[in-house]
């Protein structure tokens, strides 16, 4: 193993520039060896260098193939296209990994231990839209395009079941709606059920759910959900969906992988209500830090940090607002990095 590991950090937007201090001074604690190349993205991009996602992030990304990124403001209706939308698919990060596990026991959901694998490049999602206007009215119709196609259906679902064997999980869910569109996400199924007898049928479990069953049952019981595989627009929907079983976006790590390159992230918004303020929840970003060292096989790192973070919400019960507590973001940090290096 290399002494350093070259990665891209891209603190964000709104609390982005706190939670990302949160989260290396957790890195630190645990001696982790990564070489930050610090770069800017989102409001900050445009506001610094004119473009929400400048030359020197995308060639930083490209150098390092590893990049840890707070949350980028986007604006809604017009202005400019999502950032996250962007390194997707300058990177080909074909694979959106969300883990949502419970933290703090006791809640209306417990002790939920999810992963929801989400295609991120094709689907209804990748905005293939266009008005037609009819009369006076330039926006009377609204169409969009949705694309699927074999070998993208084929690499997502592929890696969810590697992931899911890695991890040690028992079932791959995939959900879709084959029912209805039966053209674009039945291919996905199709593809699905093919591989699982090809290459995994005596290696994991299998099972398929309508997306709009899979919601109700995971609210009324996700228990009965392991490892959940699906397209771009349900795996967005589902995730968060997930999340809010674990307590929200503040919980919900990700990753964006593909062939060349990983970026780790809060999912979150970049919360510029509380931006300076000293109070947001860096828990996100610590782990989807942790999921960055299990990426380069950091492993007793990463659960040391995991470790770290249940045990200064459960056992100090130190916890932010968001959280039923008082502590602020740097109360916080100062306990979780007590316990890594008490640990």
């Amino acid at each position: 193993m290399p002494q350093t590991i070259a990665a891209t950090l891209i603190p964000g937007d709104g609390i982005g520039t706190e939670i990302v201090d949160a989260t290396l001074a957790a890195l630190d604690a645990l001696g982790a060896p990564f070489q930050w190349d610090r770069q800017i993205a989102g409001l900050e991009g445009v506001t610094a260098a004119g473009d929400p996602l400048p030359k020197a992030t995308l060639d930083s990304i490209r150098r390092t193939r590893l990049a840890l990124k707070g949350p980028l403001e986007t604006p809604s209706g017009g202005g400019y296209r999502s950032s996250n939308v962007r390194l997707r698919e300058e990177f080909q990060l074909y694979a959106n990994l969300r883990p949502a596990r419970t933290l703090i026991p006791g809640g209306r959901f417990d002790k939920v231990d999810l992963v929801v694998v989400r295609e991120n490049l094709e689907g209804l999602y990748i905005g293939h839209e266009h008005y037609v206007k009819i009369d006076d009215d330039p926006h009377a119709v609204a169409m969009a395009t949705g694309i699927n196609t074999r070998a993208g259906s084929r690499r997502l679902i592929e890696f969810a079941f590697e992931h899911a064997i890695r991890l040690g999980r028992k079932k791959v869910t995939v959900v879709h709606k084959a029912n209805i569109m039966k053209a674009l996400t039945g291919i996905f199924l199709e593809t699905a059920q093919q591989l699982y007898e090809q290459k995994y049928k005596n290696r994991i479990a299998m099972d398929t759910v309508i997306v709009d069953a899979c919601a109700m049952k995971l609210v009324l019981n996700p228990w009965q959900f392991d490892v959940l595989v699906t397209t771009n627009l349900f795996g967005d929907i589902l995730s968060d969906l997930v999340a809010g079983l674990v307590g929200g976006l503040g919980m919900a790590p990700g990753a964006n992988i593909g062939a060349d390159a990983a970026i780790f992230e809060a999912v979150h918004g970049s919360a510029p209500d509380i931006a300076g303020k000293g109070v947001a929840n860096p828990i996100a970003l610590m782990l989807a830090a942790a999921m960055m060292l299990d990426h380069v096989n950091l492993t007793d790192k990463a659960a040391r940090l995991r470790t770290a973070i249940d045990q200064t919400l459960n056992v100090d019960n130190v916890r932010t607002g968001d959280l039923g507590g008082k502590a602020g973001t740097a109360e916080f940090t100062r306990a979780l990095v007590k316990r890594i290096e008490h640990a």
